[in-house]
């Protein structure tokens, strides 16, 4: 397949979308009654669930931090989430690349400082890749930490950009993310006041192709985000019903 066939002529990709659109996004939230919070996230064909344990005592007395909680997270992916048999990531490099990501990004939001000698731990595991794992990863812990109670100082939204057949194309599926047409951006943000937590690329690019990706992923982010808000908005409603504290 030749690699200008991603864009067509009349600008569109291989899955229909045009360049600046999302694909299909859907979440819920409190999956398992044994985490303090859970959450899926899909996107497209991406499937992540995300659980958060915590507030707790830390395990190792060493670990501990007098003045506020650690924050710890394991990424991963099932050995079915591919087409290509593989063994567990678990414990691979890349899945604790990703680990420390998550822990730089979430441990500056989380309120830690409320939980002095304690420990919050956020575990990601990917049930079918489809590109944009860590986007997902990210925005299903958010919702996890939130199930749990877990105060934040914004919600944190990943998304993807790429730089590909000389377009600047949104939140990539595998095929264009494996395609090596060109960069690819990754971008997690606080929404409220539009501040940066994460961005990662994967190559050198101009900086007028950096910032239209950095535009871009932001914009997508900002979609995530009103998606995301109407999905915790409606589990506290769910809640509330549930309780008989609203008729």
């Amino acid at each position: 397949m030749s690699r200008r066939e991603f864009v067509s002529p009349e600008g569109l990709r291989l899955d229909g979308r045009r360049p600046d659109e999302l694909r299909k996004l859907q979440a819920r939230m409190d999956l398992f009654s044994r985490a303090d919070g859970s959450a899926y996230v899909e996107m497209g064909n991406t499937k992540v669930v995300a659980a958060v344990y915590g507030p707790r005592e830390v395990r190792r007395a060493s670990m501990a931090k007098h003045d506020r909680a650690v924050v710890r997270a394991e990424f991963g992916m099932a050995t079915f989430a591919t087409g290509e048999r593989k063994k567990s990531s678990k414990g691979d490099k890349r899945s604790a690349e990703v680990s420390q990501m998550l822990v730089a990004t979430f441990e500056p939001v989380i309120l830690t400082e409320l939980f002095p000698r304690s420990q919050i731990d956020i575990f990601v595991h990917v049930l079918q890749a489809d590109g944009g794992n860590v986007a997902a990863a990210i925005n299903a812990a958010t919702l996890a930490l939130i199930d749990a109670g877990i105060p934040l100082k914004d919600f944190v939204v990943a998304c993807s950009a790429g730089h590909i057949d000389g377009a600047n194309v949104l939140d990539l599926n595998y095929l264009e993310d494996s395609s090596g047409g060109g960069p690819e951006l990754l971008l997690a943000m606080l929404p409220t006041e539009a501040t940066l937590s994460l961005v990662k690329i994967n190559d050198r690019i101009p900086l007028d192709v950096y910032d239209a990706l950095v535009s871009l992923a932001m914009k997508g982010a900002a979609l995530i985000h009103e998606v995301l808000v109407a999905k915790v908005k409606e589990h506290a409603h769910q809640q509330a019903a549930s309780l008989g504290t609203i008729v």
